[in-house]
């Protein structure tokens, strides 16, 4: 079944483009990954399947149905971000206790368990949560909802390494007890891409793939070596990266199908070939311009 359908969609704010002509589709109960860089449009896409604001152009379905003032869809989908506010009077327990009557699908037990392990005192006032420990309880919330839709932009901002870790685990032991659509915006693929089943890449507000987290972590390449005996083998073919690293040696990152029956004779040249973490290949596929930084430092 379809969860979100995506046609055509445009945002503008102002004369900016935020999305544009954006066409996809997630499936439910899937774990996706929604990748770009700043600036991409993954909060603004977020907030559109939340239905907290409208499309310029085109149109995006949440169970068939446009999520704008739409009470059926506001039920059942969550979203959390950095935004969220609450009153300063309120409590962590009082948030927890109000927030409860509105999704129909929220686990108490589940979301106390949680505040305990992850030592919050219930009667401490969200507001004087550092930005780590709101990010966290906010985070506790959407796991806690068992939404249908659940959606969580950049949820892990400000927690460290174990709390980071912890969640992670948390998100996918209860998704599989109690599987639902989940979609995570993040800049640490390297950290998601093991509960992760699908990526959405978005770049400049359009959509760049969206495969399987494990076709995505064959699809390319990378090549590392003496210059002259590389370039024969790349001569034609489109480059995802290219770079100098050293005097006369240079790597690229390529379509792994591009190479086709050749790597054996590349390894034999004395080149050396090894594949690309999803995350850098995501950083590669993404870049502005294929020579990255050191294109600034080449003397004309």
């Amino acid at each position: 079944m379809k969860v979100i359908q995506s046609r055509n969609l445009t945002k503008f704010y102002g004369k900016t483009a935020a999305l544009n002509d954006l066409t996809f589709e997630i499936e439910e109960n899937t774990i996706t990954g929604l990748i770009g860089r700043n600036g991409a449009g993954k909060t603004t896409l977020l907030k559109i399947m939340a239905g907290h604001i409208q499309p310029t152009q085109g149109e995006l379905l949440v169970y068939s149905q446009k999520p704008f003032n739409n009470l059926e869809r506001s039920a059942s989908t969550i979203l959390i971000d950095d935004s969220m506010t609450y009153p300063d009077s309120f409590r962590l327990v009082d948030i927890l206790s109000e927030v409860a009557p509105f999704y129909g699908n929220w686990n108490g037990s589940l979301a106390n368990g949680l505040l305990k392990y992850f030592s919050f005192n219930p009667n401490q006032p969200h507001s004087n949560l550092s930005k780590g420990s709101k990010s966290t309880f906010n985070s506790i919330i959407g796991i806690a909802s068992r939404c249908p839709l659940t959606l969580f932009d950049e949820p892990t901002t400000g927690m460290d390494s174990a709390i980071r870790k912890d969640f992670y685990k948390a998100l996918l032991k209860d998704y599989l007890e109690y599987p639902r659509t989940i979609i995570l915006s993040s800049h640490l693929l390297n950290e998601l891409e093991e509960i992760l089943e699908e990526i959405l890449l978005i770049k400049q507000g359009s959509k760049f793939l969206h495969l399987p987290v494990m076709e995505l972590k064959e699809l390319a390449v990378g090549i590392r070596g003496n210059a002259k005996t590389l370039q024969p083998f790349v001569e034609g073919k489109e480059l995802i990266y290219k770079e100098e690293f050293a005097k006369d040696n240079l790597y690229v990152v390529l379509r792994k199908e591009l190479l086709q029956q050749e790597v054996e004779v590349i390894k034999q040249k004395g080149l050396e070939v090894f594949p690309i973490s999803t995350d850098d290949l995501c950083v590669h596929l993404t870049a502005s311009n294929r020579g990255g930084i050191d294109n600034v430092f080449k003397k004309d």
